[in-house]
C-alpha cells in the first residue's frame, strides 16, 4: 500500500473546515482513494499546519490516477488559492509492516 500524507497551511485559517469538508466528500467519489482522513490542528502553534489529510492507494499508479480524476482537480483548483504552504510525503509499507 501507498500512503499519501499532505499537510496544508491556508493563508486564511478560516478555510481549514470548508477544506476538511470538500475532501471528505471527494472519498466517496474517487474509486482511487482506498481509505481518507481529514484532521484539523487543535494547538495552532507556530509550526503547525492546519489541516492534514492522510490516504490510502495500491500504489503510485493509482495514486497517479487519483491525482488526475477530475473531482480531484476541481478540488484543486479551489485549494491552491488559499493555500500559504503545503508539504507532501508518500510512503510505500511492504507487507512486514516496514
Amino acid at each position: 500500500m501507498l500512503t499519501h500524507v499532505v499537510l496544508m497551511r491556508f493563508t486564511d485559517p478560516a478555510d481549514a473546515p470548508e477544506a476538511r469538508r470538500r475532501l471528505e466528500q471527494l472519498a466517496p467519489l474517487v474509486g482511487e482513494i482506498r481509505s481518507m482522513a481529514v484532521g484539523l490542528d487543535v494547538l495552532g502553534t507556530p509550526v503547525s499546519y492546519h489541516l492534514s489529510m492522510i490516504t490510502s492507494h495500491e500504489g503510485p499508479d493509482e495514486l497517479a490516477a487519483y491525482q488526475r480524476h477530475p473531482e480531484h482537480l476541481e478540488l484543486a483548483r479551489w485549494l491552491r488559492p488559499r493555500l500559504a504552504d503545503r508539504a507532501v510525503v508518500d510512503s510505500v509499507t511492504d507487507a512486514s509492516g516496514r
